[in-house]
């Protein structure tokens, strides 16, 4: 059975959002704090439990130190590597 494109996009989004979070040593409870959300929202989000809209995205962005459009362009690449 194949999995969904949308699916394997979604884990590369996940995937990016974990990493630059460690690559700006944070951990999740860290993370939460700056953003001031419980621990559980980032957990759930990383864990793909949740879903983020643009505006949280563009918060969590801020904290780990880069701008939303270049949030963008890195998951771009990485979703091109998909096809």
């Amino acid at each position: 059975m194949k999995i969904p494109n949308k699916i394997i996009q979604h884990k590369k989004l996940i995937y990016l959002l974990k990493e630059l979070r460690k690559k700006s040593a944070l951990r999740q409870v860290e993370m939460a704090k700056q953003l001031d959300v419980p621990q559980s929202f980032v957990s759930k989000y990383e864990s793909g439990e949740r879903n983020l809209d643009i505006l949280e995205l563009r918060q969590i962005c801020q904290v780990m130190g880069i701008s939303l459009q270049d949030f963008v362009k890195k998951l771009e690449e990485e979703l091109n590597e998909t096809k």
